[in-house]
């Protein structure tokens, strides 16, 4: 996984986390990997993926069932993308709307091309 500096570390493997959710790789009920499997399949150290797991199990992703590890919680799809809606809402959105008037560019002039 090549990270990004302008994100921490912790929140863009929750974010692929979360991608195996959506695309169904990690299925409801489902184990997750452990802390160690992952850290050691994304080459980072172990705590990182707890700071990973403990904001997905925040954000009622992850279940944690105590000596046996990390599930997928059964709605983890619909938290998932609630969250990343309101992200999307909060933080990128207004980012695009400034781009688009500082630019000139319209709403139909993006459906037009999309």
């Amino acid at each position: 996984m090549d990270f990004k500096e302008t994100q921490p570390i912790y929140m863009q493997i929750a974010d692929w986390a979360c991608e195996q959710v959506l695309l169904n790789k990690w299925a409801p009920d489902d184990r997750a990997p452990s802390v160690r499997e992952l850290g050691a399949l994304l080459e980072v150290n172990p705590n990182t993926v707890v700071r990973a797991y403990d904001f997905m199990q925040t954000k009622e992703i992850l279940v944690n069932k105590r000596g046996v590890g990390f599930f997928i919680a059964p709605n983890a799809a619909d938290k998932i993308r609630e969250f990343r809606k309101e992200r999307f809402f909060e933080e990128e959105l207004p980012l695009i709307i400034k781009t688009m008037k500082l630019l000139g560019i319209g709403v139909k002039e993006i459906e037009k091309r999309f």
